[in-house]
């Protein structure tokens, strides 16, 4: 029997809706494996690590692009909860509330006080930091240095880096009296080389690679040990963080390869030159 036109137009109709599910659905299969681009965002201290772990990847696989943006650990973990980069970047441990994410730590880092390299100040206590930052000292005179007035440069909210100096000194950042609140770590340290009597803390690895290449600051010791990545590798800096690369899901496809060769002894050089500690030596 020959179908009537209209139950031929609504077989057609439901074949070709049939196929295309097929398609859509092999396609959404395919998609990491056929994926081209890998967006990375979150901590201002792991973003250039890397943005130069990237471009050897990049290297090594032509036709990917790998996109880092920076903008704290807050936002690396937002942004991969709501699909807006397939990672995020947090300098930190993931929190309570954070556990529907998996982390893969690729290295670690310290926090340490920066000042002036002009500061004749060598070492502050615990207390005299906390007095500092809640402005119960606030001259330079007061801890042995110069009759100034103390700048103290406070982290802007979302940052890791910021979480973790309040965490150590047990401090609420309500009680953080600021004369300037910066983003990212090269901001807080230019602000430092820029005002003799500024006092920050930053991220071990980018301080002291500055410190090095002739930047006007200098890293404080903590609790009497030596703020240096040599420390934070030998376990014994009393202030240190992994480095992570954060997904909502296990990776498949390119983000899997990315994420792997981060954390793998090829990039160990990187990590090195970047002043990181590597997981493997």
């Amino acid at each position: 029997m020959i179908p009537r036109p209209r139950l031929l137009r609504t077989t057609t109709l439901f074949a070709l809706t049939l196929l295309c599910f097929v398609f859509l659905g092999c396609s959404s299969n395919d998609a990491d494996k056929n994926k081209k681009q890998i967006v990375l965002t979150g901590s201002s201290t792991v973003a250039p690590l890397i943005g130069e772990i990237a471009k050897q990847f990049e290297a090594q696989h032509p036709g990917v692009r790998v996109d880092v943006q920076s903008g704290g650990s807050s936002r690396g973990v937002a942004d991969t909860r709501r699909g807006l980069a397939d990672i995020g970047m947090v300098s930190r441990d993931l929190k309570t509330g954070e556990q529907d994410l998996t982390a893969f730590t690729i290295a670690r880092d310290g926090i340490c006080v920066i000042v002036h390299r002009d500061n004749p100040v060598t070492s502050l206590t615990d207390d005299q930091i906390v007095a500092i930052y809640t402005d119960r000292i606030n001259n330079w005179k007061e801890v042995g240095g110069s009759d100034a007035p103390i700048t103290v440069v406070n982290k802007a909210e979302g940052r890791s880096t910021l979480e973790l100096f309040v965490s150590h000194f047990d401090l609420d950042n309500a009680q953080i009296k600021a004369d300037a609140v910066i983003g990212d770590n090269e901001q807080g340290i230019k602000t430092v080389a820029g005002n003799p009597n500024a006092i920050s803390y930053v991220s071990v690895g980018t301080a002291e690679y500055d410190a090095t290449h002739d930047v006007a600051i200098k890293l404080l010791p903590l609790a009497g040990i030596a703020a240096s990545i040599e420390n934070v590798r030998a376990g014994t800096f009393p202030l240190s963080r992994p480095l992570n690369l954060v997904v909502t899901s296990e990776p498949t496809g390119i983000v899997e390869e990315f994420i792997a060769f981060a954390r793998s002894r090829d990039v160990n050089e990187i990590i090195l030159e970047q002043y990181f500690v590597p997981l493997s030596q």
